[in-house]
């Protein structure tokens, strides 16, 4: 088996070659990335342990990717600006080069060199005057989901695939939905056959994490070294709620998806951690504080922007009845990963996180 996995020395794309090294282990496999994200040069030796080749390069350089030598029986398409609020005061390109023609790149390369591709893609892709609509009710420590809705695609259980796309999203999100569509016609137009995953928030140990992307880490670690941290939006109370995925769970999903390919090709799911791994900021305040034994400042500020939800909960049962699938690790193994992890690389750590 030869495997390539753009973004491959990023948090995501590190944790799936090595679950690829452990469930296949004479397979061939490719780490493509181009290293600008701060950090990633850290998973290096981790790659090489696990004899995962580096290709340096960048998705939207199709020179780049003609590096890569022969076929492949497989890419994982991690590669991301995964920010929400890219482009938001300043020109969109970057966040539009990256995820949008990087996926163009990708899928040209696929249609000559590749069979199977499994995207993953982001939840951010529904609208965003979609999900502020949600009827909501305000709990003791969070906010859940009302039994009744206006919107289709929402229940108890969270988001499903057919929750509203009509609507703004962010530069980012429109950019994977729009990476989404070319997918489709890629697969209904060529051999290639193809997936799409529209994760939630992915967290776990070996994620650089920063306000705009990684904000779980990134409590974890303020919590750890000390330092401020503050609820932002809907009234600064931290109530608003995301469902967490492990990235050891998502993987268990990719190889399934693999080895269904026939039957999963041109699907879409709704992929996380759904109610039962779901969290406010309020609640991984406590989590953190038991995990650290450590309390920190916590600031409030009212003001929500423009892009922020008050709550993202994946539905996931099409995944779930298709192959079985569901994640097995909650939120507080989360938190103890993230922390075990910080510790076990608190010096190299401490320049990004603290």
């Amino acid at each position: 088996m030869r495997v390539v996995i753009t973004g491959g020395a990023g948090f995501v794309g590190t944790h799936v070659a090595i679950s690829f090294r452990h469930r296949h282990p004479d397979a061939e496999i490719v780490a493509f990335d181009n290293l600008q994200r701060r950090g990633s040069e850290l998973n290096l030796p981790t790659l090489r342990e696990h004899r995962v080749a580096l290709v340096h390069g960048d998705v939207r350089e199709e020179a780049d990717l003609e590096q890569l030598e022969g076929e492949f029986d497989v890419m994982i398409e991690a590669s991301a600006e995964p920010s929400v609020l890219a482009g938001m005061n300043g020109s969109p390109r970057r966040v539009l080069d990256i995820n949008l023609v990087g996926t163009m790149r990708c899928l040209e390369f696929c249609r000559r060199r590749v069979r199977d591709l499994i995207f993953l893609s982001t939840s951010r892709v529904y609208a965003i005057g979609a999900l502020r609509g949600l009827a909501l009710r305000q709990g003791d420590t969070r906010f859940e989901i009302e039994p009744h809705q206006s919107s289709p695609g929402i229940s108890a259980r969270g988001i499903g695939e057919t929750f509203p796309l009509d609507g703004s999203r962010s530069f980012y999100g429109a950019s994977k939905l729009a990476s989404e569509l070319l997918i489709q016609e890629y697969v209904a137009a060529t051999p290639l056959r193809a997936v799409i995953n529209r994760c939630g928030v992915i967290a776990g140990p070996g994620q650089f994490g920063k306000v705009d992307q990684g904000v779980f880490t990134m409590w974890v670690a303020r919590h750890h070294f000390g330092g401020r941290l503050r609820y932002t939006g809907f009234g600064g109370t931290g109530k608003q709620v995301r469902d967490l995925l492990h990235p050891v769970d998502l993987c268990a999903l990719l190889h399934l998806q693999l080895a269904r390919m026939a039957e999963c090709s041109g699907q879409t799911y709704n992929v996380g951690g759904g109610r039962a791994v779901s969290v406010s900021l309020l609640e991984l305040t406590a989590l953190c504080q038991q995990a650290t034994g450590r309390r920190i400042e916590i600031d409030h500020d009212v003001e929500t922007t423009n892009v922020d939800i008050p709550l993202y909960i994946t539905d996931g049962r099409k995944v779930q009845d298709a192959l079985g699938w569901a994640p097995s690790r909650d939120v507080a193994t989360i938190v103890g990963d993230i922390h075990r992890w910080i510790i076990g690389h608190e010096a190299a750590l401490r320049p990004i996180l603290a």
